[in-house]
């Protein structure tokens, strides 16, 4: 059991809801294991109480916060300093206070980057086929560019998710002229397929195959009346930020056809890998972290 002292650092959590968060435990678990001075709890914050939250880190001396949704897009706007990567997607989801200096950071793609190369794999000169737009998939996207890949295709509807593509993808240009960025449709089946056969990894950052639905895989309108491994080959590599369930049926597909696979468990576990080294300077010892609080 941990003694809290005098001395002890706070880490924290904001957003709405936290309750179900694996995020304490995980940091909570890294600090005691290394023999840290620091405690991490999760405070219920909804979005408009965001500039309030970080003025109180300020004030409290908060050594540093994770940010989940709402307060994300809100937090890179009152953050003082921000990283290269959430300066391009414009959300953090991670603070550090440095003596009332609040520099914002994105380890989404941090911890997708970190996955990849656990597994041996170098993101350098890829090309990605990434489904989604949201803060996972902007994350990823941009850190893939600033890390270079050779290229980064949304994957997405058309429609306001389609806008903010299109917007990231010239931020993105602008930094990294050399990794190329476009969208394509889902609803094009025909492009996706081709698009499938061209790229190295295939990303899913969206919900679908999240439980309730984990029978649901991204890749159903592209496979109808196929079988979805008819579109997947065994020097591609697969990912899925889904974590409920770790083996989501796209993943199950992807390792039936031979693919390389990384779940969304191994994404979730460096992000936080990445969120505890900017807090502390220590390594997460993460294969300790999986073995005792995911197995």
């Amino acid at each position: 059991m941990q003694q809290i002292t005098g001395t002890t650092r706070l880490l924290s959590l904001i957003g709405s809801p936290v309750s179900h968060s694996g995020s304490p435990a995980m940091h909570n678990y890294a600090a005691q294991r290394l023999g840290l001075d620091y405690v991490y709890v999760a405070f219920e914050v909804d979005g408009e109480q965001t500039a309030d939250a970080l003025q109180a880190i300020r004030s409290l001396g908060i050594r540093g916060t994770n940010v989940t949704m709402p307060c994300k897009t809100a937090a890179a706007l009152y953050a003082d300093r921000l990283s290269p990567a959430a300066s391009l997607i414009g959300a953090c989801n991670t603070i550090v206070n440095d003596d009332g200096v609040l520099t914002g950071y994105t380890t989404d793609g941090e911890g997708y980057v970190a996955a990849l190369r656990d597994r041996g794999i170098d993101i350098r000169g890829r090309k990605i086929l990434l489904a989604g737009a949201g803060g996972a998939a902007s994350a990823i996207a941009a850190q893939c560019a600033l890390d270079g890949a050779r290229s980064v295709t949304f994957l997405l509807r058309r429609g306001p998710s389609w806008t903010r593509a299109d917007v990231l993808s010239r931020k993105i240009r602008a930094v990294c002229p050399s990794c190329a960025l476009s969208l394509l449709d889902i609803a094009d089946a025909p492009q996706i397929r081709a698009a499938l056969s061209d790229c190295d990894i295939f990303s899913n950052a969206t919900s679908v195959g999240m439980r309730p639905h984990e029978d649901a895989s991204i890749l159903d309108g592209v496979t109808e009346g196929i079988d979805p491994r008819s579109v997947l080959r065994p020097d591609l590599i697969v990912t899925d930020a889904v974590y409920d369930p770790v083996q989501t049926r796209l993943l199950r597909d992807a390792e039936s056809a031979g693919c390389t696979t990384v779940d969304g468990l191994a994404m979730l576990l460096w992000q936080g890998a990445a969120a505890f080294k900017l807090f502390t300077g220590h390594d997460m010892p993460v294969q300790e972290v999986k073995a005792r609080l995911f197995s």
